[in-house]
C-alpha cells in the first residue's frame, strides 16, 4: 500500500530522486522536538515505507540546523505523573526500534545540529549515517534521572564497543559529528554544506541497485540487533521504571528550572 503523507502532522515528505522518499522532522520552533503526535509518528511510519512500492531507499533529516532536540517535556512530565502515558510510551518506543530493524528498505540518517531522544534512536538505528561537524549527539537518559533505555542498550555496544558505549551513557556527555565517526558510532562525518547531496548520493545508489541483495543484506545484518533484543528489552523496563521514581522526578524538575540535577546519593538497586 502507498506511504498516506497527508496523515503526518510532524512529519514533511519529498522526493529527490527516483525512488528515494525523504521524510524531514519539521518542529523547527522547538529544534525538532517530538511531541506525543511526533513520537508515534516517528515510530509507526516504518512499516508503511516497508510495504510501500515505490520506495527503495529513504532519507531521514530534520528542518532547520537541527535533527531532532529529543523528546518534548510536556510529553516527559506526562510519562512521571501518569502510569497509563508511561505504558503508551514504552511500547511506542519499543515499537519505533523494532519497526526500523524490520523495516526492508535501507535507511540513510542526514544528520547536523542537536540528535537527541527518539529522532537519535532513528539515527543511529539507520543503515547508513552521516552527520556534519556541527552534530551534537547526546543520550540523555541518566542526566534525567533513568536509565539508558530506547536503542542505547541495542546498538550502541555494535557500533562503538562496550568501553565508550558505557562511558558516553553513563555521563551524558555530548559527541561531535568527527568523534562519533572517529569511534564507529556513525558511518560517516562530511561538511555542513555537503551533507544533503552526500545523503541523496548514498540513497540514489542503493536505490538503483539490486533491491534484492540490498534487503536480504539488510536482514542478515540486523539479526545482530534482534539477538540483541533481550537487552534492549529489559533496557526499556528498566528506563521505565526510572520515570516511576524521584530521581526522574528531579530531573525533569532541573531541566524546567535550568539547574544542574541533585540527585539522591543512596541507592538500594
Amino acid at each position: 500500500m502507498p506511504l498516506d503523507t497527508e496523515k503526518y502532522q510532524r512529519l514533511k515528505f519529498d522526493w529527490p530522486a527516483e525512488r528515494v522518499l525523504r521524510i524531514t522532522i519539521s518542529r523547527p520552533e522547538r529544534l525538532n522536538a517530538l511531541d506525543e503526535i511526533g513520537h508515534r509518528e516517528i515510530s509507526y511510519i516504518w512499516p508503511e515505507i516497508d510495504s510501500d512500492p515505490r520506495i527503495n531507499a529513504v532519507i531521514l533529516t530534520g528542518e532547520g540546523k537541527a535533527f531532532s532536540a529529543g523528546g518534548d517535556f510536556e510529553m516527559i512530565e506526562e510519562i512521571v505523573t501518569d502510569y497509563h502515558k508511561m505504558m503508551a510510551v514504552w511500547k511506542e518506543a519499543r515499537d519505533l526500534v523494532y519497526n526500523i530493524i524490520n523495516c526492508n528498505k535501507p535507511i540513510i540518517s542526514a544528520i547536523t545540529g542537536p540528535a537527541v531522544g527518539a529522532g537519535l534512536v532513528a539515527a543511529l538505528l539507520s543503515d547508513i549515517s552521516i552527520v556534519t561537524k556541527k552534530a551534537k549527539i547526546v543520550d540523555g537518559h541518566t542526566r534525567l534521572g533513568v536509565a539508558a533505555g530506547d536503542h542505547a542498550a541495542i546498538v550502541w555496544p555494535l557500533l562503538c564497543g562496550l568501553a565508550k558505549s558505557k562511558y558516553y551513557l553513563m555521563t551524558c556527555e555530548s559527541l561531535d559529528g568527527e568523534e562519533a565517526e572517529r569511534i564507529g558510532l556513525v558511518s560517516k562525518c562530511v561538511a555542513e554544506d555537503e551533507l544533503q547531496d552526500e545523503a541523496l548520493r548514498v540513497a540514489s545508489n542503493l536505490a538503483s541497485g539490486a533491491q534484492g541483495a540490498i534487503r536480504f543484506t539488510k536482514y542478515a545484518l540486523n539479526n545482530w540487533l534482534r539477538q540483541a533484543g533481550p537487552i534492549f528489552d529489559a533496557s526499556t523496563a528498566y528506563e521505565m521504571l526510572g520515570f516511576a521514581g524521584p530521581d526522574a522526578k528531579e530531573g525533569v524538575a532541573s531541566h524546567r528550572e535550568k539547574r544542574p540535577p541533585v540527585f539522591n546519593p543512596d541507592c538500594n538497586v
